[in-house]
């Protein structure tokens, strides 16, 4: 089975709205797919969590369970830490308070970028 894990850093919610797309993509395909958050992309979370015209896919998302993480390091860092962990999301500190890219590679996980 592929493996995908997608790691949203960029805090434009034009960007981000291609992560959601994707992820329900490849989850509709059959493909295994995380979503990762992470540096300015964790400010997106308290917009994101609020009713809008892509609430729907972000609800999408969280329903499915594909998002794997939210960097601590970086919510904190962008102030919504409060808010992300309010959403209920799983935070990732393994590698000095991100995620460990790392541990998707030895998963076998395909990792892309936006």
């Amino acid at each position: 089975m592929q493996k995908t894990v997608l790691v949203a850093f960029n805090g434009e919610m034009t960007c981000f709205v291609h992560v959601l797309l994707n992820a329900l993509d490849m989850a509709d395909k059959g493909i295994a797919v995380k979503v990762v958050i992470e540096g300015s992309a964790t400010k997106l979370i308290p917009d994101l969590a609020k009713e809008s015209g892509i609430s729907g896919l972000y609800k999408k998302i969280k329903e499915l369970k594909l998002i794997d993480c939210v960097c601590q390091a970086c919510a904190a860092k962008m102030g919504v830490l409060d808010a992300v962990t309010a959403e209920g999301l799983p935070l990732c500190a393994e590698m000095k308070g991100h995620p460990s890219l790392g541990r998707y590679q030895q998963e076998g996980y395909t990792i892309i970028t936006f």
